[in-house]
């Protein structure tokens, strides 16, 4: 990857917008809704499977045994509330930030069309 410094778009690339994506199951949708779109601005493999960009998802719910990646978030908009494996649940919201590490079993349930920042790392 060469050095770059590089604006997030919230709406995705400023031409094109954004691009579909199917990072979730279509059986985990819970509305009729089941719109997932994604803009990567950053795909890195040679920097530990670095990926930053704007993702956006209708509700869904999904149990997972071990999330797949450490991943930091920015809430641009809509709302998802975590579920720890002993029950204990946090919502994030707009204007919220947070991590979830790598390995962390959760229930990830989107109830309000989520738009987020995304840097994860695999």
């Amino acid at each position: 990857m060469s050095h770059m410094i590089v604006k997030l778009p919230k709406d995705g690339h400023p031409e094109t917008g954004m691009g579909p994506s199917d990072l979730v199951a279509a059986a985990a949708f819970t509305t009729a809704d089941r719109t997932e779109t994604i803009h990567s601005v950053c795909d890195a493999p040679d920097r530990n499977d670095l990926s930053v960009g704007v993702w956006e998802c209708a509700p869904c719910r999904e149990e997972i045994d071990a999330y797949p990646c450490d991943e930091m978030m920015h809430v641009l908009s809509g709302s998802v509330t975590l579920t720890d494996k002993d029950g204990a649940a946090q919502t994030f919201t707009t204007g919220d930030t947070f991590f979830i590490s790598k390995g962390t079993p959760c229930i990830w349930e989107i109830t309000e069309t989520l738009r987020k920042f995304y840097m994860l790392v695999n």
